[in-house]
């Protein structure tokens, strides 16, 4: 099997395990009802519930612009469509993470700073966004662990222990970027025999030096300031806690279902989108409503409640943001998307 004929198969898989969890989740509740269930919400509460999503949005954006800033004299309006585009490339990757690789390239197009500057902020913010996660849906998960079956609590776990991985890894990675300046070097000395193109190859690869010597001296400096962990910390804290948290309480409140402690809801579901970091569908999809539905049945929500519940903050957090970065990404410069 060609490597080309692979990964048209795995794509296929995945996106065939979208649909399969997509199903399962249409037999777990009558559609008509809550259709009628989202009919019957007050035009207050829909107002709340929308103007609390463009919060979060707005949370969103500010943690980019919490790593960009000091590199560059960028405008929020610039942090919010770096946020949407990445959200749209998210969507079409298997795994968040992996959506994520484009953000150099997107900061670069929509700043100008060398692509140095915008891999080590790119990493940075997804190195702090995955700590932060682990860390909270740790919390979620420990909340939970008496009222999930164990089969869900491992799949969990796992989930939310891979957070920790990649935010460990990037970070100590970013740190010590320069480690590997010995093994290019080496590179390029070997590179340079090579008859005719040794010296384009050599060349290259001493650029590469150059890179990663300004990516780890941008890189420590930013992950260095406290500044920059604080102001994440309060757009990461809208975007995923504060405006689901509120979105969703409101949301159960208007269908009748009393959830106690309310508090805890942001943190279930943090725990319960934690699978998103999963490479099993495209941006999740399926899966992760899947999951979400199958932990808050077991927290005691009815699944004709939870599951339009889950669609709509799905819908007004992921999809929709993703779905309007469709347009700013069309407006790259696509002569920046380079490296050099």
């Amino acid at each position: 099997m060609t490597s080309r004929a692979r990964d048209v198969g795995i794509t296929v898989a995945q996106y065939g395990l979208a649909v399969a969890a997509l199903a399962w989740l249409l037999t777990q509740f009558d559609i008509g009802s809550a259709v009628d269930l989202l009919a019957g919400v007050e035009s207050g509460t829909a107002l709340a519930v929308v103007a609390v999503s463009a919060l979060g949005i707005c949370g969103r954006a500010y943690s980019w612009y919490a790593v960009v800033r000091p590199l560059a004299p960028v405008r929020f309006r610039t942090a919010a469509g770096t946020t949407l585009i990445v959200n749209f490339v998210n969507q079409l990757l298997p795994s968040r993470l992996s959506g994520r690789l484009a953000a150099p390239f997107v900061l670069r197009s929509q700043t100008g700073m060398a692509y140095s500057d915008a891999a080590a902020a790119s990493a940075l913010h997804t190195g702090i966004f995955a700590l932060y996660y682990g860390v909270a849906a740790t919390a979620g998960l420990v909340l939970a662990v008496p009222l999930l079956r164990v089969e869900l609590l491992l799949l969990l776990a796992l989930a939310t222990s891979l957070y920790f991985a990649a935010g460990l890894t990037i970070l100590l990675g970013g740190l010590n970027l320069s480690y590997l300046d010995r093994f290019i070097g080496w590179l390029s000395g070997a590179a340079a025999r090579v008859p005719r193109v040794g010296e384009k190859l050599a060349a290259r690869l001493d650029g590469l030096l150059a890179f990663t010597d300004s990516s780890t001296a941008t890189f420590r400096r930013l992950a260095g300031e406290p500044g920059v962990w604080l102001r994440y910390a309060v757009g990461w804290t809208v975007d995923l806690v504060l405006a689901p948290g509120v979105r969703v309480g409101l949301l159960l409140g208007s269908f009748g279902v009393a959830f106690e402690p309310l508090v805890a809801v942001p943190l279930y579901l943090l725990v319960a989108y934690a699978v998103t970091l999963l490479p099993l569908t495209p941006g999740g999809i399926g899966v992760t409503e899947a999951t979400a539905t199958a932990v808050f049945v077991a927290l005691g929500v009815p699944a004709e409640v939870v599951v339009p519940v889950v669609f709509v903050d799905r819908f007004l957090s992921i999809y929709l943001p993703s779905l309007a970065g469709w347009y700013p990404s069309v407006r790259l410069d696509v002569a920046s998307l380079t490296t050099e």
